[in-house]
């Protein structure tokens, strides 16, 4: 039910409490068996072993496992000296799988965190007398007392309050603390941000005083919501899981296809069991590119560590790439993109004009701002050498301008000293301090406008009109309005009433102020706009406020609406995905309403990365593509939620974020191209050879041995690769892309077929032509040219895959990691052909040099093959 709406004497009724003796102990305990404990239920924990076999269920793995399992046997009952092979198999596989787990080895503490917002304890009336009682104890009908600094247990309905205020950032995203009283009337459906009757569990009391009932406990309160929509939350697949996962498929089929015909094949040409199986394990080992999950991983941390020195942190790794596909950037308002901080704008001191506050001030317009600020409380602290202005948000923006304009508030109070104060009360909006001057005596108010007792048609209508139209004029412009009068006195009154002090009071002007966008914001979203990433903003705040600075950061486009989550809740989740794109700005939002707008933008394929610091926004977190914590103001909960922390809470972060996760996935394109073109080719080589009759090109331990040191070894420099120029200017990459899209099938088999023509002119040499006296053509001296060929070019075609650029116009030594680490690749390929112990083992043998010279020569055709293609396309306008 909803206790909001609901008549209090009804509440206390149902509860068989009573608000000045509260429960007995018999009713507490009858209520503990009823609704249970004050706590919130945990997510299970997934265990390690679970981890490990759902690692083991992908494809590329049982590929491996499978290969791993053949060797062994094939050694085992072969030749038992020599178990080189499957250890290598088996440690790939090791490795792949740790790897793996580091990569989700995030521990999920956001309901710890949202745990912790619990109060420790509450200050309770039972059975008559007042107590302290742990948090965790209270029950619906509870009568909780509550006091400025008190954190709120549980949700309670107000019994009665003085000048209460309390700051529900947690569950609004807006600091702003909120006034609360208990007579006020709320309509059913309103939300959390606009139920003034009622303060709810984890938000913080920072004003006043208050006795409550409790009505709801644990799970169904307002932050259990937020927690059981954090434990039905699942986070979906990464784009760039989806596509290796897609990736692993395809590479296994072609690996199953091939296998079966290769071993096939072989049995039927005469050859055992055994050896056929052997044939069939090598090119499962071929089909694997063994060393991309390992190159993939280095990509994403590369990517974390520049991230860091960008003011991101990522804290799940495949977030890195996801960033790069965002299409949409869901951004909260305060704090983000505005400065979280109250700013006055523009200043009315009665009869001028209004001005803009970066003019010149008058002595009217001064005056103004003086009165203002002697009824203010705001403080200016001394905080370790640099000086602090605290107190209420409207307040210390009145003190910053006052000190901008060259004035000091402690000058103004020496100088007007404070004599009498009517504090502030929510119910009347205002209030009023009397300062003596030159013996004289003056009452300021300061208030709502519409509330400040000033009798304009004491002056004239017309006076009173305009002031009315620069009051409106202000609050179109989304500004927060305060109006200050004043009455003057020979002598202190007796009579210090607020019916005295502020009947009849003269009127003296008005300021307006808002939470104004950051500069770097504006260009941020522009840029974003560029990169083909739709910005939209969803907030706790009212429409007017996110329109205004929607409009003026350049989040509004034409035809875009804003609508609120009164408006939300009355569409349907079908209604809502087929209206989404009307809509750039989404205002006074639940936090159920936040997983509504990213599902809906989802259901259309958008990649969104949302931004959030509130507990509120810890479930949408949890639920967008990547979960953008705030650093500096973000609560636990929703650091724990989310994917990346920003450390300086600046929008503009993200959208650096996205660049360098652009780059990213375009180095892992780079990687998939280079390792994929090679192993295919080994498929092709292996499938050609046995069906021309010609034996086994290369053999499982070669074949390890080229897509570890060969292609791993280089490829992991591939993580290093700078950024296109023109890569903000793209669109983003769509989550259901092929990561062969855009030429990367065409770019493959070109690569491939040179391979396999290259590595098989070279095997047939080495085993049926005798090219030099000294080496008679044998099938190990042409499994050693095939190796050789294999290797080096493999190695050298990493400088073809470092830029859709021709390698003259990028340079061979610009990326000096991968310069440095092909040398290293071919100088390791030399030496395993070199060194006869080495050599043994890879079961290599001595060639001469005009085989070492037509193996050099076969392997240079790559990179003139790919420079050649790279010509072509460019002379077509096509992408490499």
């Amino acid at each position: 039910m909803d206790f909001r709406t609901k008549k209090l004497d009804s509440i206390i009724s149902q509860f068989n409490s009573n608000a000045e003796t509260g429960l007995s102990p018999k009713e507490v305990e009858e209520h503990k068996k009823q609704f249970g404990a004050n706590q919130f239920d945990e997510e299970e924990s997934v265990s390690l072993f679970s981890k490990i076999l759902d690692q083991l269920k992908d494809v590329t793995v049982i590929i491996l496992i499978l290969a791993g399992i053949i060797s062994t046997y094939i050694a085992i009952t072969e030749h038992p000296d020599d178990f080189s092979e499957p250890i290598v198999i088996f440690s790939i596989i090791v490795i792949n799988v740790v790897i793996a787990l580091r990569q989700e080895g995030k521990a999920e503490k956001a309901l710890a965190s949202l745990q912790s917002l619990s109060a420790p304890q509450a200050r309770v009336i039972r059975d008559g007398q007042e107590d302290v009682v742990d948090a965790i104890e209270l029950v619906p009908g509870d009568i909780i007392l509550l006091e400025a600094g008190d954190q709120i247990p549980a949700d309670a309905r107000l019994i009665s309050s003085g000048d209460l205020q309390v700051e529900e950032s947690a569950l609004t995203g807006e600091s702003v603390p909120v006034e609360k009283d208990e007579n006020a009337e709320i309509e059913e459906d309103s939300p959390v941000g606009d139920v003034f009757n009622t303060v709810f569990s984890g938000t913080l009391v920072t004003n006043g005083r208050a006795k409550a009932i409790v009505v709801t406990t644990g799970m169904e309160t307002e932050m259990g919501s937020v927690a059981n929509l954090l434990n039905s939350t699942k986070q979906g697949k990464t784009p760039l899981q989806s596509r290796m996962d897609g990736l692993g498929k395809q590479v296994s089929v072609i690996a199953l296809i091939a296998g079966i015909i290769i071993f096939t094949l072989s049995f039927l040409q005469g050859e055992a069991f055994i050896l056929s199986l052997m044939t069939a394990v090598s090119l499962a080992v071929a089909a694997v590119p063994e060393t991309l999950p390992v190159i993939v991983t280095i990509s994403l941390a590369n990517g974390v560590k520049n991230m860091v020195d960008r003011n991101a942190i990522i804290r799940t790794i495949p977030s890195v790439e996801t960033l790069g596909s965002a299409s949409v950037i869901a951004s909260d308002k305060t704090g983000t993109l505005t400065q979280n901080q109250m700013t006055i704008q523009k200043l009315w001191a009665f009869p001028h004009k209004p001005i803009n506050v970066k003019n010149e001030f008058g002595d009217d317009e001064k005056w103004v701002l003086k009165m203002m600020s002697l009824a203010s409380n705001a403080a200016i602290e001394d905080r370790d050498g640099e000086e602090v202005i605290s107190g209420d948000p409207t307040e210390t923006a009145i003190i910053r301008l006052l000190q901008k304009k060259g004035l000091q508030k402690d000058d103004l109070d020496a100088s007007y000293p404070r004599v009498h104060e009517i504090p502030f009360d929510s119910s009347r909006k205002l209030m009023t301090t009397v300062h003596e001057i030159d013996g004289h005596y003056i009452s300021i108010t300061k208030g709502a406008f519409d509330r400040l007792p000033v009798e304009f048609s004491s002056i004239t209508d017309e006076v009173g009109q305009n002031a009315r139209d620069i009051h409106d004029s202000f609050a179109n412009d989304a500004l927060r309005v305060i109006a200050v009068g004043y009455k003057t006195y020979d002598t202190l009154p007796e009579d210090l009433s607020p019916e005295e002090l502020e009947d009849g009071i003269t009127f003296a002007g008005i300021v307006g102020m808002i939470d104004p966008p950051r500069e770097e914001s504006i260009q941020a979203v522009k840029e974003a706009k560029s990169a083909g990433i739709k910005t939209i903003m969803i907030t706790g705040d009212h429409a007017a406020t996110a329109s205004a600075i929607a409009n003026q950061i350049g989040i509004f486009e034409e035809g875009d609406k804003a609508i609120t989550g009164a408006e939300l809740g009355k569409l349907s989740d079908e209604k809502l995905k087929e209206t989404i794109r009307d809509y750039s700005v989404y205002a006074r939002v639940s936090p159920e309403d936040k997983i509504r707008i990213v599902k809906a933008w989802q259901s259309h394929g958008e990649v969104v990365a949302m931004t959030g610091d509130g507990v509120n926004d810890a479930p949408a977190l949890k639920a967008a593509d990547v979960g953008t914590a705030m650093g500096i103001t973000g609560t636990e909960v929703a650091k724990s939620a989310s994917d990346m922390i920003l450390t300086d809470d600046k929008f503009d972060t993200i959208v650096h974020a996205v660049e360098e996760g652009r780059r990213v996935y375009e180095n892992i394109k780079k990687t998939v191209y280079f390792l994929l073109s090679c192993n295919i080719s080994e498929i092709l080589i292996m499938l050609i050879a046995v069906i021309m009759g010609w034996g086994l090109p290369v053999i499982a331990i070669q074949l390890l041995f080229v897509n570890v040191v060969a292609d791993g070894i280089p490829g992991f420099a591939l993580s290093r690769e700078k950024a296109d120029p023109t890569i903000m200017t793209n669109e983003p990459t769509a989550k259901g892309e092929s990561i062969f899209a855009k030429g990367g099938y065409r770019n493959i088999a070109i690569a491939a077929l040179t391979f396999t023509i290259t590595t098989l002119i070279g095997f047939y040499v080495g085993s049926f032509i005798d090219i030099d006296s000294s080496i008679t053509a044998s099938h190990e001296v042409g499994q050693t040219m095939a190796f050789l060929i294999l290797g080096w070019s493999s190695v050298l075609h990493i400088f073809n895959a470092r830029s859709k650029e021709s390698i003259f116009k990028v340079g061979i030594t610009s990326n000096m990691n991968l310069f440095w680490l092909a040398m290293l690749s071919i100088a390791l390929i030399t030496l395993v052909a070199t060194v006869p112990f080495l050599a043994g083992i890879f079961n290599l043998v001595a060639i001469s040099m005009m085989h070492w010279l037509i193996a050099i020569g076969l392997s240079l055709t790559i990179l003139i093959v790919v420079e050649l293609q790279k010509f072509i396309m460019r002379k077509m306008n096509k992408t490499f």
